[in-house]
């Protein structure tokens, strides 16, 4: 049996027994030396600096330190860095790519919890389920059987906001609902959003005929506050904001403004900043929703993600390429 290359362990070192419970380490470990005690958070120690120069294939993880020139000079035979998170762009540099080091990330496989969670809290509030519930604890009464106007998930129109992988993921998972999404993306064109399946609309009239919008577009300049005063303004009476992606990407002071008329509706698992202050508003707003940044992978998720760098190394050990490989010019589009 050909000798297993040497990898090593980078990011925080109470996530590694969570991202690789023992069967996930044992698959990983088939394709690769490496220890689970051996964790590193700082690779300016200097006892580091020898497991370094040994290690063939980095695997990372949340917590893991900048890749910067330094670093790779210490570790001249690294070939691979398999990420067993979402984004890289938090530790890589330029110099990883320049180096020619391949960087696979378990993004895809982060993208499904969240995807899961916006469909959740789509058909929940397509059904008004989160205002019911504090008016029933309020009047501690039903409010009668007549049917409520406004209320229901048949026919909804659902925009999305981003073609990312979370986007595209809740795509397919609207599929056998009675629902009608439309997309909205810079990036993609009449074909591309045909071939997803769904109308492509400028972000405007999305706005102006969604229901419910959810947003799963990348942070950078060019979308920070994409959804501001203006735009919350299109939101027809009644209307849903869901945000899983990044909290800059609306103007929670306007937000909250808006909030305040009653009426729309806010879900937010993410916000600016993050957490939100103590007195924010946005805690106690009967139609605001803001949940701890848990759409993402929790629990028993992470170990799809240990999953994931685990099929990675296998596949890159035995010269099939990698999966899930990162490429350098597509970052700044990640959600």
């Amino acid at each position: 049996m050909p000798e297993r290359p040497q990898a090593l362990f980078a990011m925080t070192a109470e996530n590694v027994p969570q991202v690789f419970p023992p069967e996930v380490l044992a698959r990983l470990r088939e394709s690769v030396d490496i220890d689970p005690a051996r964790v590193v958070r700082d690779f300016t120690d200097p006892g580091v600096r020898d497991a370094l120069a040994r290690t063939e294939i980095l695997v990372t993880g949340w917590g893991c330190p900048r890749l910067d020139a330094a670093v790779l000079d210490a570790a001249p035979g690294l070939r691979a860095v398999l990420h067993s998170a979402g984004s890289v762009k938090g530790f890589t540099t330029p110099e990883v790519w320049r180096r020619g080091i391949e960087v696979s990330s378990a993004a895809a496989a982060n993208a499904i919890p969240v995807a899961e969670y916006t469909l959740a809290m789509i058909l929940l509030a397509g059904k008004d389920v989160l205002g019911a519930r504090d008016r029933l604890r309020t009047g501690r009464a039903f409010p009668g059987w007549d049917v409520v106007p406004g209320v229901g998930n048949h026919g909804r129109r659902v925009g999305v906001v981003g073609a990312s992988r979370v986007g595209r993921r809740l795509l397919d998972l609207l599929r056998p609902f009675d629902l009608r999404p439309s997309l909205t993306d810079p990036y993609v064109d009449e074909a591309g959003a045909a071939a997803l399946g769904v109308p492509l609309l400028t972000l405007d009239d999305l706005l102006r005929t969604s229901g419910i919008v959810t947003l799963h577009a990348p942070a950078t300049p060019e979308t920070r506050h994409l959804i501001g005063r203006r735009e919350l303004g299109l939101m027809p009476d009644g209307a849903v904001l869901i945000n899983t992606a990044r909290g800059a990407l609306v103007d929670h002071e306007a937000l909250t403004a808006e909030l305040r008329t009653g009426r729309l509706t806010a879900i937010l698992d993410v916000t600016d900043p993050e957490p939100l202050p103590p007195d924010s508003p946005l805690y106690d707003l009967p139609n605001a929703f803001v949940t701890p940044h848990l759409a993402g992978s929790q629990g028993n998720e992470v170990a799809r993600l240990g999953g994931v760098v685990a099929e990675e190394a296998g596949r890159f050990v035995r010269g099939e390429g990698l999966a899930y490989a990162v490429d350098p010019r597509m970052l700044e589009k990640e959600a």
